[in-house]
């Protein structure tokens, strides 16, 4: 994870707050779009971790999404990730992740087999947004 290998190993970003800048809430709700052109030659992963544990988050779900999963994308390619305690109206079943009211949550993105935009900073994922 230290060595920067362009189209091979994995790197790691980790999100602890949303794009206001506040922490991430067990209890509210949150979107994530993430484009279509991850620069990966693999796949990438959203990975759901319990603040407190620092272990992934336990609940009725398996706690990520991938790249690889029949995740429902946008017209364009891209997608568009949620993550709450209950199923936002509207949002695909499959690219929902359940979060634990009260308790505080935060993400690994991983990318397997990152290119150039990675590691050039030409690329980088969106932040969480808060939804209704």
């Amino acid at each position: 994870m230290v060595q920067k290998l362009e189209g091979k190993g994995s790197q790691y970003l980790a999100a602890y707050k949303d794009g206001d800048g506040n922490w991430l809430d067990g209890g509210a709700s949150y979107q994530l779009h993430v484009d279509a052109d991850v620069p990966v030659v693999d796949f990438w992963s959203v990975m759901v971790y319990d603040a407190e544990t620092r272990s992934m988050i336990v609940n009725n779900q398996i706690p990520g999404l991938d790249s690889n999963a029949k995740l429902k994308p946008n017209p364009d390619g891209s997608v568009d990730l949620y993550f709450a305690p209950e199923l936002p109206a509207g949002a695909p079943k499959s690219n929902w992740r359940r979060t634990v009211p009260g308790k505080g949550w935060f993400v690994l993105f991983r990318l397997y087999s990152p290119t150039k935009p990675f590691f050039d900073g030409s690329w980088r994922p969106g932040d969480f947004e808060k939804t209704e």
